[in-house]
């Protein structure tokens, strides 16, 4: 009998998670990565020129002088936890055959349950923004038409015949 190829694909491995994103600076870089891709653009005027500012973790625009960091509109804004924190949580999550309780992923990461339950909404929302993105194929929306058509004819009762 063949192999299953869903049931045996390649996947990600918890050594690679840490080889990639073992520390804030690999997760950061590949952050920075992601959110400015053809390098650092201003979100006002769109300029690429920057610096970053010491005393706190923010690029600062050098032509209209706007702040921002490397977290602002993003799953990451306004949090408190390391982005190594956030990048385990979303392998746990992401990997989790059955899904994963906040209870569960608060003892993983280490945290208190309200941040874990409000990071794994997050993630969870996140995903869900993605999904919806992507439409269905025809043929799985002919099957959820008729499948919905079935339970329809099922609900309404048979009309009598005035003669």
């Amino acid at each position: 009998m063949a192999k299953n190829k869903v049931q045996f694909q390649k996947g990600y491995s918890l050594i690679e998670l840490f080889k990639n994103y073992g520390s804030e600076e690999q997760c950061s870089a590949a952050l920075f990565n992601w959110k400015w891709p053809h390098g650092f653009q201003c979100p006002d005027c769109g300029s690429s020129k920057y610096c970053s500012l010491k005393s706190r973790k923010l690029y600062q625009c050098n032509h209209c002088h706007h702040q921002t960091s490397l977290t602002s509109n993003t799953i990451f804004a306004s949090t408190k936890l390391p982005l190594q924190t956030w990048f385990i949580a979303i392998y746990l999550i992401t990997q989790s055959k059955t899904g994963l309780s906040a209870l569960a992923l608060k003892r993983q990461i280490g945290v208190s349950y309200n941040p874990a339950w409000k990071v794994k909404q997050k993630i969870m929302q996140v995903m869900k923004e993605r999904d919806d993105t992507k439409p269905l194929s025809s043929s799985m929306m002919c099957i959820g038409v008729a499948n919905s058509m079935e339970v329809n004819r099922e609900e309404i009762p048979a009309t009598k015949h005035l003669s």
